[in-house]
């Protein structure tokens, strides 16, 4: 492979998270000259549709159409319409993911079309983006869980309020048009199928704002399933598969660290002497998720084997617990209990110190008595790059700029 190509893709890849399209399309601006970028990333819960340039006025839902005709690994050139009139395009889909991504530049009029060179370019580092950025969803890392979390439920709160809204404001608009006391026949038919075609839209938009946000139960079991047949492919321990309700659906966020749980879970299992069946279940309650690991071992496991790395990251960024239960010579059942939503903010703080979390708190009094992060880490048996995340959350939650500041107001308020 080309040296430059790797130069390449390695600065487009140490992008923060929220910066790597923007250098997408900076990198690939000279290849294939455009003037805005926008992406539907479906692996994404927290924000899935992102843009950098001159979109003003793009939306998600008008991209969606293309990402459902869009075939991984042949790029298309074309004209759609986006941000409300006609442009020139070059659309590309990934199947580096299991539901695909989309990549969308936006073109000239008139702009040549890219030559197959350049569409191979363009196509493999969007498949690397994408194989990347899947990554961190796949693996339920700490700081991507965080922030999924966090944007997933407030734009779960802002859709639905919209949504709602809209809706009624629509509902009421078809009954009064299609009141006979109305003269204008023709008018009232014109006005009431665009109003209805308004309906469609929005309702439209919040299933493919679910198809993204959510997966369903079974379907999450199931890809848990493909991930751990190999794992136990060529053991003697016997896997038994214990699936949910399928009619029900998921958090992606929360779907992605059950099964991250559940692997790191099974995995301090089968490290066990005499093992011969292991029991993978999920249970769905009304708002939390119960995923158990049930073995037929010595009984012995306990929270020291655990330890403190990303199982326990993981649940204490969605505020979730690990249960243990062990009976000597008959085995160990473990349980990650996953809330089904964060919780409900505080109304109306009186102070900004009360809307800190509990582990934030915690981080927090640290931060006030001067500790660094390796610290803090230490002695609230987390890992650093979780210490970060909780800092980089405080300090927005606190509206200051510095660890100074933060703890300052602790100080303040002790």
């Amino acid at each position: 492979m080309d040296p430059l190509t790797l130069t390449t893709a390695y600065e487009i890849l140490s992008r923060p998270l929220d910066g790597i399209l923007a250098q997408l399309s900076a990198t690939l601006a000279p290849v294939v000259p455009h003037t805005g970028a926008a992406e539907l990333s479906t692996h994404c819960a927290h924000s899935p549709f992102k843009t950098a340039g001159e979109t003003r006025g793009l939306t998600s839902t008008e991209l969606a159409p293309l990402l459902a005709a869009g075939v991984p690994g042949e790029p298309w050139q074309g004209t759609a319409r986006l941000g409300g009139r006609d442009r020139a395009v070059l659309a590309v889909t990934s199947g580096a993911t299991a539901r695909h991504s989309l990549l969308v530049l936006l073109r000239e009029d008139g702009a040549a079309p890219a030559g197959p060179d350049e569409l191979t370019l363009v196509q493999a580092l969007w498949d690397l983006v994408t194989s990347h950025l899947d990554r961190f969803a796949v693996e339920a890392m700490p700081g991507a869980l965080a922030r999924s979390r966090t944007a997933a439920d407030t734009r779960a709160r802002v859709g639905a309020e919209l949504a709602t809204a809209h809706a009624a404001a629509l509902s009421g608009l078809l009954s009064v048009l299609r009141s006979g006391s109305l003269d204008d026949t023709a008018a009232r038919a014109a006005a009431t199928e665009l109003a209805a075609a308004a309906l469609l839209e929005v309702r439209a938009a919040r299933r493919q704002d679910r198809a993204i946000a959510e997966e369903p139960a079974g379907d999450a079991f199931r890809r848990l399933a493909e991930q751990l047949r190999p794992m136990l492919r060529h053991s003697p321990v016997r896997l038994e598969l214990g699936p949910p309700d399928a009619g029900r659906s998921l958090p992606a966020d929360v779907a992605h660290a059950a099964r991250a749980i559940v692997r790191a879970l099974l995995l301090i299992v089968l490290e066990q002497d005499g093992l011969s069946r292991v029991h993978v279940g999920w249970q769905l309650a009304e708002d939390e998720l119960r995923a158990a690991v049930r073995d037929d071992g010595p009984g012995v496991i306990g929270a020291c084997e655990i330890g403190a790395g990303t199982v326990r990251d993981r649940l204490d960024v969605l505020g979730g617990r690990l249960e243990i239960e062990t009976v000597p010579h008959w085995g160990t059942t473990m349980t990650a209990v996953l809330p089904l939503a964060a919780p409900d903010a505080p109304a109306g703080p009186a102070h900004p110190l009360t809307s800190l979390g509990e582990r934030e708190i915690e981080v927090l009094r640290h931060l006030a008595l001067g500790h660094r992060n390796r610290r803090i880490s230490e002695e609230l048996h987390i890992s650093e790059s979780t210490v970060k995340f909780h800092v980089a959350n405080i300090l927005g939650k606190l509206g200051v700029g510095s660890r100074g500041e933060a703890a300052a107001l602790f100080h303040a308020a002790a």
